[in-house]
């Protein structure tokens, strides 16, 4: 189709790349120094590169070129972004570096873990090891972002683990079940620092509140990159 699209004049750009940053559809991109326009179809003739642009290097045609594709545009943005199609921040997608201590042991840990099964979906909340624990309700990813997880939460605790996100499921009811039909000494809530982890820690506040039982309770928020921060 014949249509107004952006053209670029290499010979005028300065590689500034002022215009890669204005095109909020991720059209244009730097190549060798120098500004190009990648796809006709992420393009959408509005312009917002062009008094971005300190040279004049950009200006309009009109000429043969694929329809804008919005589609394209969003899948692109989310590739980029590294998030997921949900658009959660806890999604985004990074690399992490942990620097390892000299004189850092080898030796394999033992595991803490007291009971089985785990998950909050599985556990019946009449077992004979709720009575008198010290209960720890822990979002899944935690585990894996905190490296002395089973020592510093797990030990000496009865454990159950779950992601609201993932489950799809208000934990509130099995939660005030193990709660209440039984004589649980405190209660730890380890969540991610990510906002769908909320969803764990309201759950546990919320069986705490229904069950009518004055019970110590604290909540642990761990990082991405496996810090405690608060």
């Amino acid at each position: 189709m014949i249509r107004k699209i952006i053209h670029i004049d290499e010979e005028k750009c300065n590689g500034c790349g002022a215009c890669a940053e204005a095109c909020h559809e991720g059209a244009i991109e730097m190549v060798d120094g120098k500004a190009k326009l990648m796809r006709d179809d992420y393009c959408d003739g509005l312009g917002d590169c062009l008094p971005a642009c300190p040279v004049d290097a950009i200006s309009f045609v009109e000429r043969e070129a694929a329809e804008y594709d919005e589609e394209a545009v969003k899948k692109n943005k989310l590739k980029k972004s590294g998030k997921l199609p949900c658009g959660c921040p806890g999604t985004n997608a990074k690399s992490l570096m942990h620097e390892t201590a000299e004189g850092e042991s080898s030796v394999k840990a033992a595991s803490r873990l007291n009971q089985w099964p785990v998950q909050i979906k599985l556990v019946n909340e009449h077992a004979g090891y709720f009575d008198g624990a010290h209960l720890l309700i822990a979002a899944d990813c935690c585990a894996y972002a905190y490296g002395n997880f089973h020592n510093d939460f797990i030990k000496n605790k009865i454990t159950v683990i779950g992601c609201p996100k993932l489950d799809m499921v208000d934990y509130t009811e099995k939660l005030s079940a193990i709660i209440s039909n039984n004589d649980i000494k405190s209660v730890t809530v380890a969540r991610m620092e990510v906002p769908c982890c909320g969803g764990i820690e309201n759950a546990a506040k919320a069986a705490i509140q229904a069950s009518g039982k004055f019970i110590p309770w604290q909540i642990v928020t761990i990082s991405t990159d496996g810090r405690i921060l608060d």
